[in-house]
């Protein structure tokens, strides 16, 4: 079976996205954090399926920030046994492709800094470290505020 990529739809769908996430990522988050996300750009959030199993999420946002458009990962997993076959690759492509037809100028987003696979991959896109950010997981581990200028 083919993998699907798909965007947040429905409530139904959180429960999924919570479990898969709080599995595979270091910081735990909220139900209301992913409300804030999830209601308010929907379509900023792609699901990745195979065998109507969820195996990757992106979670983003765009608004106006200091009078620029700006977009923001706020959260991408790929369940360990899919990582390394470009899932994660697919779902930041698509999400900055969806960002910049909305009009996104750049995009920003943390990353921890032990990361390497992570600092790669965005790399690849063309993010840059614009910060290091001193013990901003809750685990200690700095985090890079990494950037990506779209026009």
């Amino acid at each position: 079976m083919e993998i699907e990529y798909k965007p947040y739809t429905e409530e139904s769908q959180l429960t999924d996205i919570m479990r898969m996430i709080d599995a595979e990522l270091s910081e735990p988050y909220s139900i209301f954090t992913y409300r804030y996300f999830l209601y308010a750009w929907p379509h900023l959030s792609i699901l990745t399926y195979k065998e109507n199993e969820l195996i990757g999420v992106i979670v983003c946002k765009a608004e106006e920030h200091k009078k620029v458009m700006r977009g923001y990962i706020a959260m991408l997993a790929v369940k360990q046994e899919y990582r390394r076959q470009g899932i994660g690759k697919e779902l930041v492509a698509k999400a900055i492709q969806k960002m910049k037809d909305d009009g996104v100028e750049e995009v920003t987003l943390e990353a921890e800094s032990t990361n390497s696979a992570a600092l790669r991959l965005y790399e690849g896109f063309g993010f840059v470290r614009d910060k290091r950010l001193q013990a901003y997981y809750l685990n200690g581990n700095d985090a890079f505020r990494l950037k990506l200028w779209l026009k």
